[in-house]
């Protein structure tokens, strides 16, 4: 059971952060771009101008061996720092809040009235090469940690995207994700979709709808909201 919490809390704040490091949609221009560094330039100008982001999102994570898919669905917050802070507040099937805070991971499950924490500061670099995928810094460093390779053009729900491939370069990265799809709309810059593929076969898909940025999100929308009556569990 901890062991699934951990990769979930991995993988969910991995697909979550991709999102919420690009701002709102600007105008295509002319044609559309098929050159790598062409993309990453547009998305890395986005990404300066980011502040705080919210959208809705929809979890699908496959377990290829037996055949299983599940599906979280709710909302992500997001708001600019060193490090960012993240929350994802999941609805369906079962309520749960995701916190990443200050090298701090928090997961609380209503349900039990339970937080589970989690110390990320020994992972803040493996983290950090999850935060590039969201271009929240500069893309010339995304390049270093991932080989980026644009595939095609696709329709997703009306909107162009560019899908590009990401193969990750450093071991430590790789032992958790072995490849990402990412499909980046040419209208707005951001991420549409993701597709984190894990090193057993297994995959993870992550879609995003509904983004609004810097519209001042509050401050108290970063706070866990457990009660004190919650129990508190150190997972590492």
């Amino acid at each position: 059971m901890r062991t699934s919490l951990k990769l979930s809390m991995r993988l969910l704040l991995a697909g979550a952060l991709a999102l919420m490091l690009t701002p709102a949609a600007s105008a295509r221009k002319g044609k559309h771009p098929t050159d790598v560094t062409e993309i990453l330039d547009h998305m890395n100008e986005a990404g300066k101008r980011l502040k705080t982001a919210s959208a809705n999102l929809e979890y699908t994570k496959v377990t290829v061996l037996v055949d299983d898919k599940s599906t979280e669905a709710g909302q992500l917050f997001f708001r600019q720092g060193k490090p960012p802070e993240i929350r994802i507040d999941i609805q369906e099937p079962g309520a749960k809040i995701l916190l990443f805070k200050k090298n701090r991971g928090y997961i609380y499950l209503p349900k039990i009235n339970q937080v589970d924490e989690y110390n990320l500061e020994q992972k803040s670099d493996l983290v950090q090469q999850f935060l590039l995928l969201g271009f929240g810094s500069e893309t010339g460093e995304l390049k270093k940690v991932y080989d980026v390779k644009y595939v095609k053009e696709e329709d997703m729900e009306g909107d162009t995207t560019a899908l590009l491939e990401l193969t990750p370069r450093k071991p430590n990265v790789a032992a958790q994700i072995t490849k990402i799809d990412l499909w980046v709309s040419e209208d707005s810059w951001l991420p549409a979709q993701q597709k984190f593929y894990q090193s057993d076969g297994d995959y993870l898909i992550a879609h995003y709808s509904g983004v609004k940025v810097n519209r001042g999100i509050p401050g108290s929308k970063f706070d866990l909201d457990a009660p004190a009556s919650a129990k508190r569990v150190m997972m590492n």
